[in-house]
């Protein structure tokens, strides 16, 4: 045990973490020849593309350090807040962990987050400062920001490159003599966390655990303590760039196993495993179960492929813990599931990986936050879809989520980010200057504010200097009303959305210019209505298409052409009634980009 390191790497969005762990793992030899690429950890298409870890990944090196043999097992994992969860986890199951501070750019918000992350679990924090091979590079000053925040000493800093491979070997020398060997007892009965999981098409669910207690022989007969499942152990082995199967797995090792299990829901992310005769006597204390912020309706563009979709998001949700679903039904588009997410970004990585890695086209609804509802009769609900809010003469009050957010940015921009919050109902709490050209804002705002087009607009305004991270603090009272939209008097309620009453009718107007230009002409007119309660608070109309019947009319008497325009107006009359209005999927993601 005394030759096993666990450790992760933590940073802010693009702080250079996967291109460092590509040079560490070109200098242990784990990785070489043709199988050396940028990024090489980031095995999803989707990650090379958008240059961000989505997936944490984990990887065993081998690494001499004094004449003596180190196994050491890195995890990689993403910068962006929407995949926080992810960085938990990975954390769980390790003792060490590299923060990673771009000095190009120094501390930003996510920075701290990961930071208080790791400390609450005890983990021994390497400092390094990456991207020291750029020209506008400020070690003088990016060395006291990591000073000021983790109070360590100047020469506890390890300067790199992950482009030059600059202080890499540093970098494994001092894991090696920081970041303590797991604990564990290697006589105790065997006991495993499982950190992550994946479907494979051919050999079912495969596990990944860090074990930290005992050990575990190919073939062994093992259980999952939450599920009570029992199984025998077909494979495990040790995460290298592929699989390698091993015939014993000792205490701190970090591998899979695969059993043959079929059905995904068996296997839980944060579960225990132990051996059936010689069984542990308590679960592991694994992570909390992580609330979703955004939740959206996903539907089958075609009804039939509704079976698909809930086998596809039952092996998705297998490989990302903090996607949640339930089944729901909407009138506009047939069967469904209500997602939760944790963020715009995930939202989309989602759509995307259903698209790709499951052939699954959806068509997803407007998001929207989760809200607290109390009845006059003292009733509590829990409303994640806008269609599910009781009648409004029953509501006493409604009580929706608030956020504290991070803005750590240049002074320059200070006016521009505190109109942006203020607009959005944010309320600043605290200015907080870390050095002098970088300074923290603190906010109290709406999550529901945030969920559309805020993250987008701090970049655009900041010129990209802005960094933003935020965590869920309370629930307040607030003034909300149901917006809906109808056509030709029909309510679609996949557009449904609880906004604040005072940004009600402005949005409703923006929603109905948008949906005109979006929806196709017919041949009757199309009313676009947008309503809170019976009220209609905007209208916009799409003409119909008109056929000039009278054209083949020349001269004669009038009431010649009047018949033929009776008779056309009976018609569009008679197709408005039985006529069908399409949403295209192009209006609903329309909805999310008013700006």
């Amino acid at each position: 045990m005394k030759h096993f390191r666990n450790f992760c790497i933590i940073a802010h969005i693009d702080h250079g973490k996967s291109t460092l762990a590509d040079r560490m793992l070109e200098l242990t030899n784990t990785v070489s020849g043709k199988q050396l690429q940028e990024q090489v950890l980031d095995d999803m298409d989707l990650e090379r593309e958008r240059g961000i870890t989505i997936k944490s990944h984990a990887i065993q090196m081998s690494y001499s350090h004094e004449g003596e043999e180190y196994s050491l097992n890195l995890i990689d994992t993403p910068g962006h807040v929407d995949f926080s969860y992810e960085v938990s986890r990975s954390i769980a199951a390790c003792e060490g962990a590299l923060l990673i501070v771009d000095a190009t750019q120094g501390i930003q918000a996510q920075t701290i987050s990961n930071l208080y992350l790791a400390l609450e679990n005890d983990l021994e924090i390497i400092p390094v400062m990456n991207k020291m091979d750029l020209d506008n590079a400020m070690p003088d000053e990016v060395r006291d920001q990591i000073i000021d925040l983790i109070g360590c000493d100047l020469d506890d800093i390890i300067e790199s490159s992950g482009k030059t491979g600059l202080g890499v070997d540093a970098i494994l020398k001092r894991v090696i003599e920081r970041v303590p060997p797991p604990k564990g007892d290697p006589d105790a009965p065997f006991q495993a966390l499982i950190f992550d999981s994946l479907y494979n098409s051919y050999r079912g669910v495969m596990a990944y655990f860090k074990i930290l207690n005992g050990e575990i022989h190919q073939g062994d007969h093992v259980k999952f303590f939450n599920t009570k499942k029992d199984y025998h152990a077909d494979e495990i082995g040790v995460l290298k760039l592929g699989l390698e199967s091993r015939e014993v797995l000792k205490t701190g090792d970090v591998g899979y196993i695969i059993s043959g299990i079929k059905t995904s829901t068996e296997v839980k992310v944060g579960d225990t495993i132990t051996h059936v005769k010689r069984s542990c006597n308590e679960a592991v204390s694994g992570f909390e179960n992580v609330k979703p912020m955004v939740f959206a309706g996903l539907y089958p563009i075609d009804s039939e492929d509704y079976e698909d979709l809930r086998a596809s998001l039952e092996k998705l949700v297998l490989n990302d813990a903090s996607l949640t679903y339930e089944l729901e039904s909407s009138a506009a588009l047939g069967f469904g599931f209500r997602c939760g997410f944790l963020g715009l970004l995930h939202m989309e990585i989602v759509q995307e990986r259903l698209d790709r890695e499951f052939e699954m086209n959806v068509i997803s609804t407007v998001p929207n936050v989760s809200y607290n509802v109390y009845t006059r009769s003292g009733e509590f609900v829990e409303v994640h879809n806008p269609s599910g809010l009781p009648d409004i003469t029953t509501i006493d009050r409604i009580e929706e989520p608030y956020i504290m957010a991070q803005i750590i940015t240049l002074p320059d921009y200070i006016g521009q980010i505190m109109k942006l919050c203020l607009d959005k109902r944010g309320e600043l709490v605290s200015q907080h200057y870390l050095t002098t050209d970088r300074v923290e804002l603190s906010f109290k705002m709406p999550l529901a504010e945030i969920v559309f087009d805020f993250y987008d607009r701090l970049k655009s305004i900041s010129k990209g200097y802005a960094s933003f991270d935020y965590h869920q603090s309370e629930f307040k009272v607030a003034k909300l009303v149901r917006l809906d939209i109808l056509l030709n008097g029909e309510m679609v309620d996949a557009l449904s959305t609880l906004i604040h009453f005072d940004n009600a009718h402005v949005f409703g107007r923006r929603m109905c210019v948008k949906l005109k230009e979006l929806i196709p002409r017919q041949q009757f007119d199309i009313a676009i209505q947008a309503a809170i309660g019976g009220k209609i608070v905007a209208r916009e109309t799409i003409r119909a298409y008109r056929k000039d019947v009278t054209a083949k009319c020349y001269g004669g008497d009038i009431t010649r052409k009047r018949k033929l325009l009776e008779k056309q107006k009976k018609g569009k009359k008679k197709m408005k009634q039985v006529g069908n209005v399409e949403v295209p999927q192009s209006a609903f993601m329309a909805v999310l980009k008013l700006d």
